[in-house]
């Protein structure tokens, strides 16, 4: 009997992670929802269809072995794996002259190097497969000085640069990687901050030439059009998805 296909996403529980995982089920994908908790992503307002393409696994990303583990688990049940979303992350803000190695270091193995693990657990599975797609969630940080945000804008950096390198190293085997990086995205997490009225929001409403934040819907949309044919020949790049934040002058 084949195997279904299904692809794994990172930090799928909330935010953004949760929104793609919504956008994929609607494709009609299966999607194997990847958090520490393993919890699923709320069910409210989801069509049944959508929940039931869903399927939990347990993980943490900075822990290689467990990753490894999740995704030869995912293999002996019976899944293919045909694409891979890096979107779990983590944000400190302080103070560069007063940033702890640990804060650093934090950041960089949930960020950054957690992307490099999950990309080389997914490799020979997605070799398997005949090929697939991997998209590594960033930020328009990567190309911004942000006060309070060393640690954060150089581990976006970062998933820009292994984006490219692995884009080019695997393509022969079919492997398409892409980097999709979000500015300021309206989620659960941040509502209450992106609120009209307080002072973020007042900021974003000078920055963005819109003048409206976007939301993690909208990224999700984004990510699933990646898996269709409409992204077939897109590979190595950054696409931003900002609002025009990023080049307003």
């Amino acid at each position: 009997m084949s195997k279904r296909e299904c692809i794994v996403v990172t930090g799928a529980s909330r935010g953004i992670g949760a929104a793609i995982a919504a956008a994929l089920a609607q494709q009609g994908r299966y999607v194997a929802c990847l958090s520490r908790s393993g919890a699923l992503p709320s069910a409210a307002g989801m069509s049944a269809n959508v929940i039931e393409h869903w399927i939990p696994v347990r993980a943490d990303v900075t822990n290689p072995a467990a990753l490894a583990s999740a995704f030869h688990k995912l293999g002996d049940e019976g899944w293919s794996i045909k694409g891979l979303v890096n979107n779990a992350g983590v944000h400190i803000d302080a103070a560069s002259a007063d940033m702890t190695l640990p804060q650093w270091q934090q950041v960089m193995d949930t960020n950054a190097t957690s992307v490099v693990t999950a990309c080389q657990a997914a490799y020979p599975h997605l070799v398997a497969a005949g090929g697939g797609m991997i998209v590594n969630i960033g930020s328009f940080f990567d190309k911004l000085g942000v006060k309070r945000n060393l640690a954060y804008c150089a581990s976006k950096a970062a998933v820009g640069a292994i984006t490219r390198v692995l884009a080019v190293e695997w393509a022969t085997k079919g492997i398409r990687v892409m980097d999709v990086a979000p500015g300021y995205i309206v989620t659960d997490l941040n509502a209450d901050a992106m609120a009209a009225g307080g002072p973020l929001r007042a900021y974003l409403d000078k920055r963005i030439p819109g003048r409206e934040p976007g939301t993690a819907a909208d990224v999700g949309a984004l990510v699933a059009s990646l898996f269709t044919p409409a992204g077939g020949f897109l590979t190595g790049e950054t696409i931003y998805i900002d609002g025009g934040q990023g080049i307003a002058h």
